[in-house]
């Protein structure tokens, strides 16, 4: 490669991928590369995704008028096997965001030993906007979009932020419609009616307890009795801090989209899921003060679970953080900023490619088992999750340790050294 080209990758970047996300997984990955003993050539392979398509989702309206939605999948690395990664529905949702989580799904699995690569993709939409009727019109036909290059031993889609179940079981629907029969190997997260695995909706939360359970005994303390705040209180968070409390957790603050509720001797969490469901959300429960979600990140406890979204700890407010551990439970919530201010005042970062990959890999024991079409139940499931959790977390702790990194450097390591063999190894075709 040119010297031209050269600064081209690291410095400008292609505008369809200029976004601060993707910019965050890169300088991650460049800060990774100094200790991870790969070959230039091999570190600008990795930089950039392999593939990146870009859809037009015509949609008619329950009104009948016609819109046109953005829609994106990116596939950063098929090295390892078939690309694996979730579908989400935002306003926010752009190409540079998919090809930054498309990296980091990249990096998560190959920690986990996992026989994928990374992909993601999104429609830029406001779900909420949409009914329900909208939603499946628009997840046909965006699947449609997709058949060229999704498949089970190619790109296997999973749910995300504003999909679930019921979207990857239109998602399986329609590419099933076009190969005549039932394929439910192509996306992950379904319905257990269609082929879908016990505790995968439930999966990335277990695992990021997991990981935070693993990470306090080593620090020499303990999940019982101490203070958690949770940032985010969905699919993810809620999970986890029902998990936290199981070990003995006092869980004294929780946020969603509105902002968080603080109750310093704990929040009943049975009676908050109630609340939840009967007013759809959680300001108002009874006995919790009002925070705004910047106050939440800010309140004193032992663990911080970050299970909202992207970028929420930065360089202006790393400093107020008052936890012993932060644990990320969210892709991309700790800025390369934020990382370095939180490592000097000695508050260790459970990183996302390790902490919330409990999600991924109930993802491929759901793609496993539909492969052979023989399906396990929750405890073998659990049991699988915990040692592939426990064995990642060893490693990334062993390494840090040895070579003197943040746990974030470590995991980061591991996974470009492990993606990096299989390159030299494949070689570059043709």
């Amino acid at each position: 490669m040119s010297s031209e080209a050269a600064t081209a990758v690291r410095g400008d970047l292609p505008p369809e991928l200029d976004d601060p996300l993707f910019r965050t997984a890169l300088g991650q990955l460049d800060g990774a590369l100094e200790r991870a003993g790969v070959s230039d050539s091999v570190a600008e392979v990795l930089r950039f995704p392999e593939r990146a398509l870009s859809v037009a989702i015509p949609v008619r309206l329950d009104d009948g008028t016609l819109a046109v939605f953005p829609g994106y999948r990116v596939q950063h690395s098929s090295v390892l096997g078939p690309t694996k990664g979730g579908v989400r529905y935002d306003t926010a949702v752009t190409l540079g965001e998919c090809a930054a989580l498309a990296m980091w799904m990249t990096w998560k699995c190959a920690l986990l030993g996992l026989p994928y690569g990374g992909a993601k993709g999104g429609v830029r939409c406001d779900p909420r906007s949409l009914s329900l009727v909208e939603r499946e019109r628009l997840t046909r036909r965006f699947t449609s979009e997709l058949l060229p290059i999704i498949g089970p031993q190619r790109d296997i889609p999973a749910p995300d932020m504003a999909t679930d179940a019921q979207t990857m079981a239109w998602m399986m629907d329609t590419y099933s419609m076009q190969v005549g029969h039932a394929v439910p190997e192509i996306v992950t997260g379904k319905p257990l009616s269609v082929g879908g695995s016990v505790l995968r909706p439930e999966a990335t939360g277990i695992g990021v307890v997991m990981v935070v359970e693993g990470a306090v005994e080593r620090l020499g303390w303990t999940l019982d009795g101490a203070r958690c705040v949770v940032q985010g209180f969905g699919k993810v968070g809620a999970i986890a801090a029902a998990e936290l409390a199981a070990r003995g957790a006092r869980v004294t603050a929780v946020s969603d989209i509105e902002g968080g509720i603080h109750a310093e001797g704990g929040l009943d969490l049975a009676a908050l899921d109630a609340w939840l469901r009967e007013t759809g959300g959680i300001a108002g429960f009874e006995g919790s003060q009002r925070v705004t979600n910047a106050e939440l990140l800010e309140l004193d406890c032992d663990v911080l679970v970050l299970a909202a979204t992207e970028r929420q700890v930065t360089e202006a407010n790393a400093g107020l953080i008052s936890a012993r551990l932060v644990a990320e439970g969210a892709n991309g919530p700790t800025t390369l900023e934020a990382d370095e201010i939180l490592f000097a005042r000695g508050i260790p970062v459970l990183p996302d490619i390790l902490t919330n990959a409990g999600g991924v890999a109930v993802s491929y024991f759901e793609w496993v088992q539909d492969l052979q079409r023989l399906f396990w139940g929750p405890d073998e499931i659990r049991t699988r999750l915990g040692d592939l959790m426990r064995d990642a977390l060893e490693r990334v702790w062993a390494l840090a340790e040895a070579e003197e990194l943040t746990l974030r450097s470590a995991a980061l390591v591991q996974s470009i050294r492990h993606v990096a063999a299989a390159l030299q190894s494949r070689g570059v075709y043709p």
